[in-house]
């Protein structure tokens, strides 16, 4: 099982740059991420739509099929448990003063590193260099700056 972010997840359904090594990545696994990924991964649909880079008619037809896929288990969603909260709080603690950890970037590393996944598979080049702070390990297939 391979723990993707919302980078990842976006790939999936829209032609963003490296959406192809992404599914072929996809395929040959099951994918977990953080119920918080979830909530993240339709806001993503919606800047598309807002941005214009999906009519309102492909915007609702990814909604059906992200739908869809989530009701034949195409994904595991992983709760974000009470202890989180404090395991961030610690993580931060503990973190140098020239880390950027978004809190949602911290969500998706304690909720993989929490349900026991070594990697995390992302494209966001912060939340890759943060992922040590959670004993993780940072993958990115996609080449930087797309």
């Amino acid at each position: 099982m391979l723990y993707f972010d919302t980078s990842y997840l976006v790939r999936l359904y829209l032609e963003d740059a490296g959406a192809d090594a992404v599914r072929s990545l996809a395929a040959g696994d099951d994918i977990a991420c953080s119920l918080h990924g979830r909530i993240e991964t339709v806001a993503a649909f919606h800047r598309a739509y807002r941005e214009k880079r999906l009519a309102r008619t492909a915007y609702l037809a990814v909604l059906d099929q992200f739908d869809e896929d989530e009701a034949t288990g195409a994904f595991s969603w992983l709760p974000i448990s009470e202890a989180l909260p404090r395991r961030v709080q610690e993580i931060y603690r503990k973190a140098p003063a020239d880390v950027f950890l978004r809190a949602a970037d911290a969500l998706h590393l304690a909720s993989a590193k929490e349900n026991g996944f070594r990697e995390i598979h992302s494209h966001d080049e912060r939340m890759l260099a943060a992922a040590p702070l959670f004993g993780l390990k940072g993958k990115n297939i996609l080449p930087r700056g797309r």
